[in-house]
């Protein structure tokens, strides 16, 4: 019985935290939206003579860069493979490059004084 309220303090002594965490998300996003609204609407119109965009539209270009240039992958759900793939590449690299960024052009041997 004593483990069961223990469990419930937590939970509540977490609860104000993950509001907190909630509130500041939409807070940095309010002021996200707002960042680029104003500084399209500050900068676009004058250059390359485009129309004001509203806070919504800023919103979508938002979504729109963040397709385009993410391509929606999400690397949480696969860290292990994310991992292995960059030890692998970095590997790669070392062998080619050397261990301290000495270009290695005939690929042979590698630098033993260097330290990762």
């Amino acid at each position: 019985m004593h483990i069961h309220k223990d469990r419930q303090f937590k939970v509540f002594r977490i609860i104000p935290w993950v509001i907190l965490g909630i509130l500041g998300a939409a807070f940095l996003a309010l002021i996200f939206g707002l960042v680029v609204m104003f500084l399209w609407n500050w900068l676009m119109p004058q250059i390359f003579g485009l129309t004001e965009i509203t806070y919504w539209q800023a919103w979508g270009l938002v979504l729109l860069a963040q397709i385009l240039f993410k391509g929606g992958h999400h690397h949480s759900d696969h860290r292990g493979d994310s991992r292995r793939h960059h030890d692998a590449w970095r590997e790669k690299f070392h062998e080619k490059f050397g261990r301290t960024g000495e270009v290695n052009l005939n690929g042979e041997g590698e630098n033993e004084d260097a330290v990762d």
